[in-house]
């Protein structure tokens, strides 16, 4: 198993560091998932939500409803599993630094 050594995503200057913080985030969650040899029954629910927040990572900044509600389908689908769960940590830490969504009126 890979480790993380503590390495983070080289940005350029116009790139926002949120949005390489959850790139990071979420293709290292992807990978430990891929690898993790279980099967469970919201395995493709966490790989679609997971797929999600990678197309929006590239799309530039994302919409933060949208990140909160892809966490939420995350968190329940693979919560329970701790192997996982370091991984899943660093997801929620990089939508944080998102903010949270704006009142609703």
């Amino acid at each position: 198993m890979l480790q993380n050594v503590g390495q983070r995503p080289v940005t350029g200057n116009d790139e926002d560091p949120r949005v390489a913080e959850l790139r990071f985030a979420v293709s290292r969650l992807r990978r430990e998932l891929a690898a993790h040899p279980a099967e469970f029954a919201d395995r493709a629910i966490a790989e679609d939500e997971l797929a999600a927040l990678a197309a929006m990572g590239l799309s530039g900044v994302p919409e933060i409803p949208r990140l909160r509600r892809s966490l939420l389908l995350i968190a329940g689908a693979i919560g329970s599993v701790s192997a996982l769960a370091v991984s899943l940590n660093a997801v929620r830490n990089a939508v944080d630094l998102f903010g949270n969504p704006p009142q609703q009126r």
